[in-house]
């Protein structure tokens, strides 16, 4: 009965192994685009990218079955829902004087405003499917998205550059 066990745990390891070794590279600069953080040193998006890992792994049994959650939603999930709540930590009333805002790409923007262009634009998902993913009504998506690509169009429009290829494009239009 152990060596079934040992056997069968060996077996979920390589598993999300080899999930890990595809996504993580996607995820991680999702991370990077919500932190604003540049990529060579991004140690809250690394925070973000382990602890929706960690939390990945510890449903993997549920996630792996024919009729489970995909993996990469799930991972996806917990890192928007753990920024989130760290972002709420570290509002602007927080920050205080010596706070600093967001760097990057996306560093103008909101985090509410982060998650959607990110969730939007560089994951692909649909106004409904990020609405769920967040929590929000899907109007309120669809007017933060156009606010925010507003916002960058305008940011580029100052700077007198075009938006380069950041991974960012807009979804459907």
């Amino acid at each position: 009965m152990r060596e079934r066990r040992a056997a069968l745990d060996r077996r979920r390891a390589r598993e999300f192994e080899t999930f890990a070794a595809g996504a993580a590279g996607r995820l991680l600069h999702a991370a990077v685009l919500l932190t604003g953080e540049p990529p060579d040193a991004a140690p809250r998006a690394q925070r973000l990218l382990i602890a929706a890992l960690s939390r990945t792994y510890a449903e993997w049994d549920r996630l792996s079955g024919d009729d489970g959650e995909d993996p990469y939603d799930r991972a996806r999930r917990e890192l928007v829902l753990r920024f989130a709540r760290e972002a709420a930590w570290r509002a602007p009333a927080r920050r205080g004087r010596r706070g600093r805002r967001a760097g990057g790409v996306l560093g103008e923007l909101g985090p509410q405003e982060r998650v959607v262009l990110v969730l939007r634009l560089y994951e692909g998902l649909a106004e409904e499917q990020t609405a769920a993913l967040i929590g929000l009504p899907v109007e309120r998506v669809r007017v933060v998205c156009a606010r925010a690509v507003a916002a960058m169009r305008e940011r580029a429009r100052r700077r007198g550059t075009r938006p380069g290829p950041s991974g960012l494009r807009e979804a459907g239009r």
